[in-house]
């Protein structure tokens, strides 16, 4: 059977999260303005349900703001490039893949952060999905700016409310986090759509939820593989849905370092600082299929897999590289759900660090 290997890029194959990290260095208090957006994309989309509104669209809540300190595309790519910052091994693993296989990268990131990256790892862009902008098509007046600068000090004030993990309507959110809701829906949707530089709102369609579950039935249309042929590999709010497609058609999804969001709708959970534990999963996926890698997973151990048909030099270069202890893998059930999503969560901040790895 033909397979294929498709996998979200921030969190999998890099320890950043280019959005919040541009935002921090181009726009004054940009990082806590972002926590602030990025909390509020959390709960429109994962408490209130709201229509229109999908996991991932902080990437077009915030551009106003970068317009707003005159941030150009040429800066944005220049940046990215200069703070890549990869998972280890992230090269080698996805040119193992390729060897065996069709691989794709579906990611929530703006297309500059994607490029950067393709170019460091040699990467075919073309076979890459991602959020398209150009901010440079847009120009707002000055008066504008200075609004927009005023309105973002305001939302970097405000606070990053807490969402219940059993949350499931409005009335499970604090007054707290309601106040914050009802004040950006008025700002985002009252204020910003109206000005120029709402045109974002637009034009601007981020690359996450639904549009990645797109994404990979594209990907299996054009290269003539049948869902039971994919596996995903994602670790956050933004791959809901993409795990949700893969999963119920018989595919296999993997959270690597995933928060709760990943591990709830995940079937294998990986803890791992490098990504050649994904390149093992992924090499017996492409060439025995889904049974042979869940058993695989099921007997984890040294042992497991020098018996096993892993490709001999990965599997050597893998078990160098951890000579005492193997990363964690895991099938996740209904039993270990919870604790394995905390023990993920709690990995996915040492390897990204807390700022990134508390972000959806």
């Amino acid at each position: 059977m033909k397979r294929v290997f498709i996998t979200d890029c921030e969190g999998p194959i890099s320890k950043n999260d280019n959005a919040f990290e541009t935002m921090s260095h181009f726009v004054p208090q940009g990082d806590k303005l972002f926590a602030v957006v990025s909390r509020y994309d959390d709960a429109l989309s994962d408490v209130l349900r709201r229509p229109g509104h999908k996991a991932g669209d902080t990437l077009k809540l915030v551009l106003p703001f970068l317009k707003a300190y005159d941030v150009t595309d040429l800066e944005v790519r220049q940046f990215s490039g200069r703070n890549l910052l990869l998972i280890a091994n992230a090269g080698y693993s996805l040119r193992h893949v390729r060897s065996i296989s069709a691989a794709y990268i579906v990611s929530t990131s703006y297309e500059h952060y994607i490029r950067a990256l393709c170019q460091t790892l040699g990467f075919p862009f073309e076979d890459t999905y991602c959020t398209k902008l150009s901010l440079d098509e847009c120009s707002i007046p000055e008066e504008e700016k200075g609004q927009l600068k005023h309105i973002g000090m305001e939302i970097a004030q405000l606070s990053v409310f807490e969402i219940p993990p059993e949350a499931k309507s409005q009335k499970d959110l604090s007054e707290e986090a309601n106040m914050t809701i009802r004040r950006l829906d008025q700002i985002f949707w009252k204020t910003i759509i109206r000005m120029r530089v709402g045109k974002f709102y637009s034009r601007v369609n981020p690359m996450g939820g639904m549009e990645k579950a797109e994404a990979i039935k594209e990907i299996t249309g054009k290269d003539d593989v049948t869902m039971v042929g994919a596996m995903y590999v994602g670790d956050s709010i933004t791959d809901e849905e993409a795990f949700k497609l893969v999963k119920e058609n018989g595919g296999l999804t993997v959270s690597f370092n995933g928060n709760q969001h990943a591990v709830s709708n995940a079937e294998i959970a990986l803890l791992s600082s490098d990504s050649l534990t994904t390149a093992v999963i992924a090499d017996v996926f492409i060439k025995f299929g889904k049974t042979e890698t869940l058993n695989l997973v099921a007997k984890w151990s040294r042992e497991a897999l020098k018996n096993s048909l892993v490709n001999k030099d990965l599997l050597d270069d893998f078990l160098k590289l951890h000579p005492r202890e193997l990363p964690k893998a895991e099938i996740i059930t209904r039993e270990n759900m919870e604790n394995l999503a905390r023990k993920s969560n709690e990995f996915r901040k040492k390897v990204r660090g807390e700022r990134i790895g508390g972000l959806g």
